[in-house]
């Protein structure tokens, strides 16, 4: 059964029988909220005019030693399968239309170089200050973890208010002995691009 997190629980990622997982898929999902911001998701805006194309791009970070060493070491739509292998970002969604998750990334654990301690998984708005974009516009946002066999093991929605908020660390799987772990950390920041949204992590 699937556990909903809350903001900063962090949950064992282990198969339904305690074996030891060796893939995980992530799923990130969004949608736009309404022209007048009424949707009825978690996310409000009070914007006016038109509905807007939201072109949300997921990626992931892979840390040594918790710190982002260098640029290779993300995975995003430019760079859609990391140099190991073991990291992979299913493709991009423009628009975040469609059911289910709008952008997924692989992980095998198993071909994963043991020095990697940390995969964070962010979402930035493209272009955000220049189409005068935020996560308020966003509703029913999520990340899940999905075991080998495709089976949902944990999930956490995003509920809070992100007014003027242009990306989001949406959580981390952190590698603690043996045994990977999913934090929840939803924080939201200002930054316009992934560059800037890398920094924090460096």
């Amino acid at each position: 059964m699937s556990v909903n997190l809350q903001k900063g629980q962090k949950v064992d990622l282990r198969k339904s029988d305690g074996g030891k997982l060796t893939r995980v898929l992530v799923g990130l999902g969004w949608d736009e909220a309404d022209a007048q911001g009424k949707g009825k998701g978690l996310f409000r805006s009070l914007f006016k005019g038109p509905a807007q194309d939201i072109d949300c791009d997921a990626s992931a970070f892979l840390c040594k030693e918790n710190k982002l060493k260098a640029m290779g070491d993300i995975v995003y739509f430019g760079n859609l399968t990391h140099e190991s292998g073991a990291v992979q970002h299913m493709g991009d969604n423009l628009t975040g239309e469609g059911e289910g998750d709008d952008e997924q990334i692989a992980v095998e654990l198993s071909r994963l170089p043991s020095y990697y301690n940390k995969i964070v998984f962010v979402v930035n708005i493209y272009q955000a200050k220049q189409r005068h974009q935020h996560f308020g516009m966003i509703r029913n946002a999520y990340i899940r973890i999905c075991d080998d066999k495709g089976v949902e093991m944990c999930r956490y929605n995003l509920s809070e208010n992100y007014d003027n908020m242009t990306a989001m660390i949406f959580g981390e799987m952190v590698l603690e002995g043996s045994t990977w772990k999913f934090n929840a950390i939803g924080e939201p920041t200002t930054d316009n691009d992934l560059t800037e949204l890398s920094s924090h992590f460096r």
